[in-house]
């Protein structure tokens, strides 16, 4: 009830009462003139489906791969007919697990390359478990250059309870193969906040990803979403993560040890070394989300294709386009919207800050009393989030937009094509 009461105050003091804030059935979307666009493609597929993952996905099957391939094939074909061959500054592969349809993600990379012109990094996730010499040599070839693993934890005590199919062996051996093939970054997720770990315990995993070689470190905490498996698993067992105080330690610790070792912030959670290229899955402010659940933002729109596979493979197999909701964005809102993310990624540019916001009231008192409260500093040329206002946001966004994207997947995880959901 707080969470709510303080939601609809905030957003009715930024943005006003024009904006609706739910998202309805939509089986169109008008797409304005682009000159470039990101892409990401959803592979839904997982052998082993990790009991603290809220994300949309199903048990690997080899028939429903094959024609999943195909619907996602379909679906590129009619975005290039709406879209024309445009750039594409980035191309992200998440999941599941991509690395399941090894052989697929070159063919749905090819076809890519062919409608559009390619102009960025290609990124893909994957896990230790489906993560081999054989399977990086298919990636590289199919020009993949950016890897992301996700490794959670070199300790197998937190891999058993994460119900990861692997163990600490076999993350170092993977992380190892990724490292040693070249790849332009490779990123490594750590997880902390984990039942029953200690901030000394996260500083021998981040101690093992850089001893091995990681180009940037992705920590965050374990999230437990109301609809995920890993809440149950912990209410089962009677275990708990750790509380705010320790939480916000962990993160003291993390960050300031990252930094000590040569890394820089690139976003709340991720750091990176040198000048390899930040790897980051959610910070693109124009994209098209291609496959089952995949999230899209336009202009001024945001949408979502239905999450269930088969009904996804159904329409986008028969030369529609399978969304299924949509919500309309205000001017107002896509300011903050924008803004949001350039906090998650920790640095604002204050160029484009005046561009965007001119001499906005309530955005100077918001800065003001953020810089008050020790959360930024700033100079002529950008805004910066210490180490304390970083810990915040990530707080912030706990709270806040994990609790829509809660009441938006769980309704339409339940539903292929809801009517209405609100946030």
């Amino acid at each position: 009830m707080i969470v709510d009461a303080a939601t609809k105050t905030i957003r009715l003091i930024l943005v006003g009462k024009e904006q609706e804030f739910a998202f309805t059935r939509t089986e169109s979307i008008d797409i304005p003139p682009l000159s470039q666009i990101g892409l990401y493609v959803h592979i839904p597929f997982c052998r082993n489906k990790c009991l603290y993952c809220p994300y949309n996905r199903v048990a690997y099957d080899e028939n429903l791969a094959g024609a999943y391939t195909e619907a996602v094939l379909s679906e590129i074909e009619q975005y290039l007919s709406k879209l024309g061959k445009i750039e594409v500054t980035s191309l992200y592969i998440g999941g599941g697990t991509p690395t399941t349809l090894t052989d697929e993600l070159g063919v749905i990379i090819e076809s890519i390359r062919e409608k559009f012109v390619m102009s960025g990094d290609i990124c893909v996730e994957t896990s230790p478990g489906d993560l081999n010499e054989d399977i990086v040599r298919k990636l590289k070839e199919a020009g993949v250059n950016l890897l992301s693993i996700g490794v959670q934890s070199f300790d197998d005590t937190f891999l058993k309870i994460l119900g990861r199919d692997y163990d600490a062996a076999q993350a170092r051996s993977a992380a190892k193969i990724a490292v040693s093939a070249d790849f332009r970054s490779v990123n490594m997720d750590l997880m902390f906040a984990l039942p029953g770990q200690t901030t000394a315990d996260v500083l021998d995993d981040l101690k093992e990803a850089l001893r091995i070689g990681a180009n940037q470190v992705t920590a965050y905490p374990l999230f437990t979403f109301p609809y995920s498996s890993v809440g149950r698993y912990l209410r089962t067992r009677r275990v708990k993560t750790p509380g705010i105080f320790r939480l916000r330690k962990m993160y003291r610790e993390i960050h300031d040890f990252l930094i000590q070792n040569g890394y820089e912030r690139v976003s709340v959670w991720g750091f990176r070394k040198g000048d390899s290229p930040r790897y980051s899955s959610v910070t693109r402010d124009i994209y098209v989300g291609i496959g089952a659940g995949a999230g899209s933002r336009l202009p001024a729109v945001f949408y979502l294709n239905t999450f269930s596979v088969d009904d996804y493979i159904a329409v986008a197999s028969s030369g529609r386009l399978p969304i299924a909701l949509a919500m309309d964005m205000t001017p107002e809102l896509m300011k903050y919207y924008w803004l949001y993310w350039r906090f998650y990624e920790t640095y604002i540019d204050s160029r484009q800050l005046r561009e965007r916001f001119g001499n906005d009231v309530k955005l100077k008192v918001m800065l003001g009393l953020a810089r008050l409260l020790g959360l930024t500093r700033e100079d002529r040329n950008q805004i910066e989030l210490t180490e304390r206002g970083a810990f915040y946001i990530h707080l912030l966004q706990n709270y806040f937009i994990l609790n829509y994207i809660d009441r938006v997947w769980s309704a339409a995880m339940k539903e292929p094509w809801p009517d209405r959901i609100e946030i």
